[in-house]
């Protein structure tokens, strides 16, 4: 049915499946939210600081 060098091949080719489907799966549920919900935590520190300063520079 197969050579060892198909063999090998074939192998080769399933690791490799294997480990973009795991790569997918990870950066989907893990590291993409992570940096998403980091974004936006930094993004609103930025506003709230941007409000206070506007707030202080109105009283003084």
């Amino acid at each position: 049915m197969f050579d060892f060098d198909q063999y090998l091949g074939f192998l080769a080719f399933l690791t490799i499946l294997t480990i973009g489907f795991w790569l997918m799966i990870f950066l989907l549920t893990f590291v993409i939210p992570y940096w998403i919900g980091g974004a936006l935590m930094e993004r609103l520190k930025e506003i709230k600081e941007e409000k206070k300063a506007k707030r202080e520079a109105l009283t003084q």
